[in-house]
């Protein structure tokens, strides 16, 4: 699957733009900060949540294709200052949102206490991110009237957004979900645009 492909499914699922998708595409630094802050402590967080969205099954899940280190580098490279600024302060939120909800911090909750809570942030981010498209609509229109929609930078989407839509891109792109989860033949043969699928099989990775 190309990447650009895989951006505009991402978009799909998430409801929303992905976030640095032009960055990403291009392989271009955004001139943010190099450093945006990120521990230890906080990556195995980031796998944990990928873990959630993408768990293990008769496949590994996004922990196997560290994708905690993954956000780390796709928030350091194709992230505006805003959007980093957003994004890390997403991250102490996770557990903010998780002690209302559970009394205790993510790490220690069950799986299913996890689940429960980033369906409840999935909520809270589509009426957050649709609140943020409504108020830059008008600057959006502006720019794009002046023919420069190029330099339009949308406001941050919510914190939980980046965290699955990086999830997605990282654990689809990541040669564990490449060879492990999507069919994958490492040496091409010849094209069959009517090959039969059969229900219940794995899409193919190209």
């Amino acid at each position: 699957m190309e990447r650009r492909e895989l951006l505009k499914l991402i978009a799909v699922l998430t409801g929303s733009a992905v976030v640095g998708g032009e960055f990403i595409l291009s392989g271009c630094k955004t001139g943010a900060k190099s450093d945006a802050g990120f521990t230890s402590a906080d990556i195995s967080l980031l796998d944990e949540i990928g873990e959630t969205i993408i768990p293990s099954t008769n496949t590994p899940g996004a922990k196997a294709a560290k994708v905690g280190e993954f956000m780390k580098v796709m928030v350091t490279d194709c992230y505006t200052q805003a959007q980093q600024d957003a994004f890390m302060k997403g991250i102490s939120s996770i557990d903010e949102e998780c002690k209302k909800l559970h009394n205790k911090k993510f790490m220690d909750c069950s799986q299913q206490e996890r689940h429960d809570l980033l369906v409840k942030l999935e909520k809270e981010a589509k009426e957050f991110n649709k609140a943020v498209e409504e108020k830059d609509e008008p600057l959006k229109k502006e720019f794009e009237q002046k023919g420069k929609w190029y330099d339009f930078i949308a406001s941050p989407r919510h914190y939980y957004t980046m965290m699955k839509q990086l999830t997605l891109l990282g654990f689809f792109t990541s040669k564990t979900g490449m060879t492990e989860t999507l069919r994958h033949i490492p040496v091409p043969g010849k094209y069959d645009g009517a090959y039969p699928y059969t229900k219940g099989e794995k899409a193919w990775a190209e």
